[in-house]
């Protein structure tokens, strides 16, 4: 495939009508890719095109817009909060085991940037005791819970 007069003035033509480089390509005939197109174009300095794969910057906040998270929904019967129901604002501590019918979630406020509400925060994150203090206390019961 040779790039004669003829076929490059076709090419700007088509170029500058807005048909894509596929539709170009089937133009021009024989041995003419897409990708011979694409690179032609450029060669040649020809306007470029947004690309379709892209997003385009001006739908962007329409979308944003339109994917604000619901109203929270209220609590279930009694407090119970199902795995439907959970919201990134409500705290996720389990209560009672998955099999169980009575199975729920806490459905508190969550702390931000947490995924449990302050008391069960208290609870999942334990600050550590320092490594000297774990060696000597190592093997022996203590007497007051951890908390």
């Amino acid at each position: 495939m040779a790039w004669t007069d003829e076929r490059v003035e076709k090419l700007r033509e088509l170029w500058d009508k807005g048909l894509s480089a596929s539709q170009i390509a089937k133009e021009l005939g024989e041995g003419v890719t897409r990708n011979a197109v694409i690179g032609k174009a450029h060669r040649m300095g020809l306007a470029s095109r947004p690309s379709p794969v892209k997003a385009d910057p001006a739908k962007k906040p329409k979308k944003a817009a339109e994917k604000q998270p619901a109203a929270v929904k209220k609590k279930a019967a009694g407090g119970k909060v199902s795995l439907l129901e959970l919201t990134e604002r409500m705290c996720k501590w389990p209560i009672g085991h998955p099999g169980e019918p009575d199975f729920h979630f806490c459905g508190k406020p969550s702390r931000p940037g947490f995924p449990y509400c302050t008391e069960h925060c208290a609870e999942a994150y334990q600050v550590q005791q320092p490594r000297r203090d774990r060696r000597a206390n190592r093997g022996r019961i203590s007497a007051t819970p951890v908390r």
